[in-house]
């Protein structure tokens, strides 16, 4: 039987949307349920902070509770293998951070490839760490405290939030590139090396800025540079090191990831609502006083992010050396 023409393209045209169906369906369909968003460090830290304040923009829009779950420990990795063998559904979402990119080359036997395993959704922010010194240290700028770090090499003390944390990995970064020989203090977190700092027992940190903001205030420690290529709305008249290192960038990142093949029109879903929160001027300046930048932008430009600083930071961990915990 030979089918009328218009009767052929209605049958054809039919037939090409029936795979969409289904897509469409599934998005709408999406969350029916909570969602929770996997922090891989303790609450009460930037990264933290900034998963809730997305999670509670994503309650808000999609009508579905967005829990943040933190599971610290191995600077990330345990989180970070949650989600990478959990279901590909959209209902387990990791916070994204620089970590993730400094793994790959600091550990060796990890059980997961976080470029293969984890999908980007988006990158919400950069994010700047400070180059901060205790009072005691006689230098006012970033020029003057790298003539007095070569004039006393092996004799000053950096400290870190432990070792191949990005504080340790920006620093290390603008040791390679200056040649300085500063003695690396690992702690066990942020807040113990900022105290010694403080009170001290070290004399430099690179530092995220919602550490150490409140002491650059009081007096207690002093801004000589941030490490991002712009200077930071928070704290303007700071200069980068970028200004006196040419070429010297180490910004952070934050971001939202999943599970590798989670539905591509669940990721776009989360993509469009994240960006619209980006856009929303209390979300905003919430980030900004975290010291970030907000970025926004589509799965893809994150995907570059991420393999980018991979490639970037695995080239200075060879180069100092440095080893895992």
């Amino acid at each position: 039987m030979k089918i009328p023409r218009r009767a052929f393209m209605h049958l054809a045209v039919g037939a090409a949307a029936l795979p969409a169906v289904p897509r469409i369906s599934r998005a709408q369909a999406y969350p029916s349920r909570p969602v929770r968003i996997v922090v891989g460090f303790p609450a009460g830290g930037a990264t933290d902070i900034q998963a809730r304040l997305m999670g509670e923009w994503l309650t808000e829009r999609l009508g579905q509770q967005f829990i943040v779950e933190n599971k610290p420990g191995a600077s990330g990795n345990i989180g970070t293998e949650t989600v990478a063998k959990a279901p590909a559904d959209g209902y387990t979402l990791l916070q994204v951070v620089t970590p993730h990119a400094i793994n790959a080359a600091l550990y060796t036997n990890l059980n997961f490839d976080f470029i293969r395993d984890i999908a980007p959704v988006i990158c919400l922010a950069r994010l700047a760490y400070i180059v901060v010194v205790n009072p005691s240290v006689p230098a006012t700028t970033l020029p003057e405290f790298i003539a007095y770090a070569k004039a006393n090499p092996g004799k000053i003390n950096y400290g870190s939030a432990g070792q191949g944390t990005p504080q340790n990995i920006a620093c290390e970064l603008f040791k390679m590139m200056t040649g300085l020989n500063l003695v690396h203090v690992p702690y066990r977190g942020g807040a113990p090396a900022v105290a010694d700092l403080v009170s001290g027992h070290l004399q430099v940190i690179f530092a995220p800025v919602s550490e150490v903001i409140q002491h650059i205030k009081s007096g207690k420690l002093r801004a000589l540079a941030v490490t991002t290529a712009t200077r930071l709305d928070v704290l303007p008249d700071v200069p980068t090191v970028g200004d006196f290192v040419p070429g010297y960038e180490a910004s952070g990142f934050g971001g939202i990831g999943a599970p590798k093949n989670t539905p591509a029109e669940i990721i776009d879903m989360l993509n469009k609502e994240l960006n619209a929160g980006l856009a929303d001027s209390k979300i905003k300046a919430r980030i900004v006083e975290l010291g970030g930048t907000v970025l926004g932008g589509s799965p893809a430009e994150f995907g570059t992010i991420i393999s980018d600083a991979t490639e970037k930071w695995a080239k200075v961990i060879k180069f100092a050396g440095v080893k895992a915990e």
